[in-house]
């Protein structure tokens, strides 16, 4: 196992740095300091043929590129102050009113128009000897309109057990809204294929419902018996078409609590490769792709676009600063904010 840091490019006259972690399984995992964002997941498949899983470029310029900014699909990326959307980007907090910036319709989404994912973290820490790196970044008050300075650490890890672990820790001077999450979308076919073939098991049997206009209303759903029901393992295609349309699903853990545990399976049947999601959230957005260009590819020539590539985006609900007892929305001055994720990588 071992760890390497070297030359992104530079935005602005700041160095970004490319992380590279692997271990001894062939599992190997690259993090830009822009955005903390995870750039190439390569794993192997089951006949040993290591193949890229994940949406994102080997060029930072690409992250500027007109196709991917026009489209912002936050690939890889860390997102936040507060990941989801917040209904007419605003919120009311110990009596006082905050307004954000509009960025889809009139709602804030992933944290503003420079949210966590176009921030230049810093590389606090990391081992050569071992596949792990931490980085920082600082948040001053009223940034993109949250109140309060927060410093935030994420430290991605690769284990022999081919486990991908994210930890997030947090602190805040003043209360406010916040939950961060990785953003990277999957192709455990080695986008040889859609997504629309690989099955999908998801420990849930209720879901968010959402306005018109994507965000949240505060009221939750049973699916059981539904299409979308994912308690057993369904093929994506197969729910894609029950449901006439893709999914755009926050469900809920409701007896999980904030304890960790196996959330979610997915599994590619011709590459034999498998991906189980663990975490401490309260509940998870599976998305897979419906509003993804068909122009982004990555500079090698894989196809990225609709139905392309899955996301398991674990963080606290969408909405929450506008949801009575949503859980663990708000970030108090006086406690620090911990979240551990959990990807672990099968073939």
């Amino acid at each position: 196992m071992k760890t390497n840091v070297e030359h992104f490019g530079t935005i602005e006259d700041n160095e970004i740095q490319l992380v590279t972690l692997r271990n001894d399984h062939g599992v190997e995992i690259k993090i830009s300091n822009y955005g903390a964002t995870i750039t190439s997941i390569k794993v192997p498949d089951k006949e040993g043929n290591i193949d890229e899983i994940v949406c994102g470029f080997d060029d930072l310029d690409s992250y500027f590129s007109p196709a991917y900014t026009s489209n912002a699909p936050y690939f890889g990326s860390t997102v936040g102050r507060y990941c989801s959307q917040i209904k007419d980007s605003k919120f009311t907090l110990e009596g006082v009113d905050y307004q954000l910036n509009k960025i889809v319709g009139d709602n804030n989404l992933h944290g503003g128009k420079k949210g966590f994912d176009k921030k230049i973290w810093t590389v606090d820490t990391y081992d050569e000897n071992k596949a792990l790196v931490t980085m920082k970044l600082e948040s001053g008050h009223l940034e993109e309109g949250f109140p309060g300075n927060v410093v935030v650490w994420v430290t991605f890890t690769i284990s022999n057990t081919n486990e991908l672990q994210i930890d997030y820790i947090a602190t805040t001077d003043q209360n406010t809204p916040f939950t961060i999450t990785n953003h990277s979308y999957f192709n455990l076919s080695g986008f040889k294929d859609d997504v629309l073939q690989h099955t999908v098991e998801i420990a849930s049997d209720k879901k968010q419902v959402w306005d018109d206009t994507g965000a949240a209303t505060g009221n939750n759903i049973s699916v059981l018996g539904k299409p979308d029901d994912l308690r057993t393992p369904k093929k994506i295609g197969d729910v894609h078409d029950a449901m006439g349309d893709g999914f755009e699903h926050y469900y809920l853990f409701d007896e999980k609590g904030f304890e960790l545990g196996k959330v979610a399976e997915i599994k590619e049947e011709n590459s034999g490769r498998s991906l189980e999601v663990y975490t401490t959230e309260p509940g998870m957005l599976f998305y897979t792709g419906k509003y993804t260009s068909d122009d982004l590819n990555r500079e090698t020539g894989l196809q990225y676009g609709k139905f392309r590539g899955l996301c398991l985006e674990t963080h606290r609900y969408p909405n929450g600063p506008n949801i009575d007892n949503a859980p663990k929305s708000i970030l108090d001055k006086d406690e620090t904010y911990q979240s551990t994720t959990i990807f672990k990588f099968g073939w």
